[in-house]
């Protein structure tokens, strides 16, 4: 499971290009020229002028351009290490002053170099300054422990190194300079550099193992140097080379060498680890999984070694003075004594110090394995194979399965099958990536347990030894938690059937899927006709329990590839789902007949409670056509399924566009209908209401009208229709009420005694926008006396309670309003409102008048309406009386009043008084015609309060 060896080679190998390329540019420069400095030592330079010129100022202009790089660098490098290439520089200007004077000597003045001289002052200044910068490079011991042990480290090494020079040359050096009788000083200067240089290579040594990790290269590079330095040293003090050395030599390229090294470090060292970071940030970066390169682990081994390498150093020196039958030299003695006391004292810190890591270490371990043991998530390791290694003992608890059990099998044993794939394309990516960037990464799938079952897991994946650690836990409910979740976001909660998004959805995927040009594509909006009337006869309760059966039908009506969803309240819809396989006039057939099945089968009875409850279904089919989106085909179901509400319900309708253009045309009318009123569009009329017997007007009815902008002239029946903003329309009635109140109002002040009637429908006398002080304000406001205003009560709404109409239209009494009832005879519920309501005026459907002359059926039930008005001792207004005939009839009938075309249209203000000043119109004398006794056509009742078909005059 672990990704191929190959591709992170490949991935390693792009990355060796013009990085690598830049950095060996300066390294073969210094190459060059450290070699060819190194031929022409060989060679003598030609000349013994040259030779001593270069070999004391060109090794004077190689230390003073390490100087003035360490300097530069300083300047720029890290605060916390530019003491040390200070110092750096200040020991490479020691450098360049000493074979500066030593050049003075020898080139300039042509004589031997004195010794001692000022040259040996400033060589002898070269170590100090280097030994600081080492110690400052050096990375700190945190400890008290830790400062000894480094004072010891440097001393074993210094002593076994002092043992050795001493006991190889110093020891000699020392005796030949007493035997010689040499001053003190010389003397000192002979056994001072050595001394120093094994200082310094003690320090070296040392600190190799102790340096810092920042700017390492550029660390290294700077020990190199001076270990190269230190090595010609050593050369140089040595009795058989010093004899016979002069400026020039071979050795000169080793100073010279050493020196623009030590230039070279910071910059040359710092632009390498540069393209190192410009790799890694490219993807070269080493992996954490991968086995390192050995040389930590030896450098590791090499400073613990170091302690024992010393005292066999050290040892050797006094083993070279018996094997040469030498006496043992109190120096080598003391010294050796030191090393071991030294040896003993530092292995006696460092045992110390391994009881107090092993005692730590064994309460990590301890803490750890608590930690493992006790966690609830799962601890897996697996190696690159993909094998398990180790299994925290969680896993009896979370998988059901033993740690052992699991220990040495395949990972991928375990991992669902469907989700294998994914997971090792997971994996892959994942090891591919640079660590960096993606230290770890989260993987969900699904594990067996040890019942069989398969367990939802989430595992933290990190990379372990080219393997993969997983931190894993069982994840389950909370899946099954979200599924449920996205269940219900999906779900209508009544009836469990899709929601309007997860069928807007479906809808979508029909129309852009695969099956996107299948012929037949259909959706079907359904309604349930009378469920609101039964919802608040019956409770919501019993409402609901309708609505569960209703779903439950529709669902096992469709097909397993269909879509039953509920929309919301008694609204349904249905995806059917097209076929390619059939002609589009088969599937159209089909569709239609499957909503013609479901609108039977929605509207067959349903058991609720201990009763029967029957409503009906109005279906509404659009079928997909190409390009439509899943929004317009919703729509155009929904406009088709209003459409088979207002064509008589129980019934299924089909999209047609011409819909559209009624939708469009209706919204076009309500919005102009908003700015009526404020446009002072509206105008009132008023149609006379006369006595039959006597011609008189007895009252006037009054009636809106609408001229809108375009010239064209709508009557209330058509302007009520297109707008269904019901805060519109309770607007029109407020307008209406207040104009005909104060007109009535202005007309009595002028002598005109006629009451005027206003229609308003049931609901907007109940209305919280109407309320009851209305009335009474209107009539105090305008000063209308007492008996003057008529309020005609319409449209007896199944839904308003007759008790709270009851109670308003007493308290519209005793104010001295008349009530009308209007459209007697068109409606179920007019028997009811005359047997409850307070009725004062008995206003007949236009309906009835209509053909009350030709049909004898409506003779008899017009003369019997009449009959019960009379016996109440209500007053009768016919309305819709159009021709003389109807005025014979009706007042043969007993009618009281009449309004229509046979008196007068609707009239303005200036007409209607012109009217009233005459007083009184025409009436036809004579006796009725008798309606033929077989009967007539009788007319629709299906009108709702249509006006008289007369201009205003």
């Amino acid at each position: 499971m672990s990704a191929p060896a190959s591709t992170r080679g490949a991935l390693l190998a792009r990355q060796s290009g013009p990085g690598r390329t830049s950095a060996l540019l300066p390294q073969l420069v210094l190459g060059l020229v450290c070699g060819g400095y190194a031929v022409g030592a060989a060679t003598g330079w030609g000349s013994a002028e040259v030779a001593l010129f270069m070999g004391d100022f060109g090794l004077s202009a190689a230390a003073l351009a390490a100087a003035v790089s360490c300097f530069l660098f300083a300047r720029v490098a890290d605060p916390r290490f530019r003491p040390a290439w200070l110092l750096f520089a200040l020991s490479s200007l020691m450098a360049s002053g000493g074979n500066a004077v030593w050049g003075w000597y020898e080139c300039v003045r042509a004589v031997r170099v004195p010794s001692p001289s000022l040259a040996d002052v400033f060589f002898l200044c070269f170590a100090p300054p280097a030994i600081v910068g080492l110690l400052v490079l050096a990375k700190r011991p945190v400890t008290r422990a830790g400062w000894v042990c480094l004072a010891l480290d440097s001393w074993l090494i210094g002593g076994s190194l002092l043992t050795l020079s001493w006991s190889l040359a110093l020891a000699h050096t020392a005796h030949v300079a007493d035997i010689e009788g040499d001053s003190v000083a010389r003397a000192a200067l002979s056994l001072a550099y050595p001394l120093l240089d094994i200082v310094l290579v003690s320090m070296v040594l040392a600190l190799h193992f102790r340096r810092s990790s920042v700017n390492r290269a550029a660390v290294n590079t700077a020990i190199a140097a001076l270990a190269l330095t230190v090595l010609c040293d050593a050369l140089f003090t040595s009795p058989l080379l010093r004899q016979t050395y002069h400026s020039g030599q071979l050795l000169d390229a080793g100073w010279f060498a050493g020196s623009l090294l030590l230039a070279y470090a910071p910059w040359g060292a710092a632009r390498d680890a540069d393209d190192t970071a410009r790799g890694e940030s490219g993807g070269e970066r080493e992996d954490p999984a991968e086995p390192r390169t050995t040389s930590r682990p030896i450098a590791g081994s090499l400073a613990a070694l170091t302690p024992y390498l010393a005292a066999a150093v050290c040892t050797l020196g006094i083993l070279y003075n018996v094997i040469e039958g030498r006496r043992v030299d109190r120096v080598v003695v003391l010294t050796g004594c030191t090393v071991v006391l030294a040896l003993v004292v530092r292995q006696g810190i460092m045992l110390l110090d391994n009881i107090a890591l092993t005692q730590e270490l064994a309460q990590k371990e301890n803490h750890f394995r608590s930690l493992v043991q006790g966690s609830s998530d799962v601890i897996m390791i697996a190696a690159p194979s993909g094998v398990l290694r180790y299994v925290s003992p969680a896993a009896a608890g979370v998988y059901g399965r033993d740690a052992d059990e699991l220990v040495g099998t395949e990972l991928s044993s375990i991992i669902h099958p469907d989700d294998l794939g994914r997971v090792v394309h997971e994996v892959r990516r994942f090891l591919a990536a640079p660590p960096g960037e993606e230290p770890a990464t989260r993987i969900e799938c699904r594990f067996r347990s040890g019942s069989g079952d398969w367990l939802n897991v989430e595992s933290t994946v990190n990379r372990h030894q080219g393997g993969l650690l997983l931190n894993s836990r069982d994840v389950t409910e909370r899946v099954r938690l979200q599924a449920q979740l996205q269940h219900n976001a999906e779900h209508d909660p009544l009836t469990d059937l899709p929601n309007r998004a997860l069928f807007t959805a479906r809808v979508r995927q029909a129309l852009s899927g695969r099956r996107a040009g299948d012929a037949g594509t259909a959706v079907l909006f359904i309604d349930l006709d009378g469920f609101k009337a039964a919802n608040d006869r019956l409770g919501h309760q019993a409402g609901d329990e309708l609505l569960v059966q209703a779903a439950r039908r529709l669902h096992e009506s469709v097909r397993s590839g269909d879509t039953a969803a509920r929309l919301g309240g008694d609204e349904f819809a249905a995806l059917i789902v097209g076929d390619a396989g059939r002609e589009q006039d088969a599937r159209e057939c089909q569709v239609h007949e499957i909503a013609d099945r479901l609108r039977l089968t929605l509207s067959e009875p349903y058991r609720v409670g201990d009763g029967e409850v029957r409503v009906t279904a109005s279906i509404g089919v659009a079928f997909a056509e190409p390009g439509i989106t899943p929004n317009d085909l919703m729509r155009n179901a929904d406009l088709a399924m209003y459409r088979a509400k207002a064509g008589g319900k129980n019934r299924v309708e089909l999209y047609a566009p011409q819909m559209q253009a009624d939708v469009v045309r209706r919204s076009e009318l309500a919005t102009r209908l908003r700015g009526a009123l404020r446009d002072g569009e509206f105008a009132l009329l008023h149609q006379p209401v006369v006595h039959l017997a006597t011609g008189r007007v007895a009252a006037v009815a009054a009636q809106a009208r609408w001229r809108s902008a375009q010239g064209i002239l709508f009557t209330p029946a058509e302007f009520l229709r297109i707008s269904e903003d019901g805060d519109r329309t309770a607007e029109l009635g407020r307008w209406l009420l207040e104009e005909a109140v104060e007109q009535a109002a202005d007309r009595a002040r002028a002598g005109h005694q006629a009451a005027v009637s206003v229609r308003l429908p049931a609901r907007r006398l109940l209305d919280r926008g109407f309320p009851a002080g209305s009335v009474e304000a209107l009539l105090t406001r305008y000063g209308l006396p007492s008996g003057a205003l008529m309020i005609e009560v319409a449209d007896s709404d199944p839904r308003v309670s007759f008790d709270d109409l009851e109670q308003r239209l007493a308290a519209l009494r005793r104010l001295g309003v008349r009530i009308a009832l209007d459209g007697f005879g068109s409606g179920y519920a007019a028997i009811n409102a005359l047997r409850r309501l307070p009725i004062d005026v008995l206003k007949l459907d236009r309906g009835l008048v209509e053909g009350v002359v030709e049909s004898a059926r409506l003779h008899k039930i017009t003369s019997g309406l009449l009959r019960i008005a009379c016996d109440l001792g209500m007053q009768s207004v016919a309305d819709g009386v159009d021709v003389p005939e109807q005025v014979l009839a009706l007042r043969a009938m007993g009618c009281t009043h009449g309004q229509g075309a046979a008196f007068s249209g609707p009239l303005d203000e200036y007409r209607l008084r012109r009217a009233l000043v005459r007083g009184t119109f025409p009436v036809p004398a004579g006796v009725p015609a008798q309606p033929v006794l077989t009967g007539g056509v009788i007319p629709s009742l299906t009108r709702s309060h249509g006006e008289t078909p007369v201009p205003p005059t």
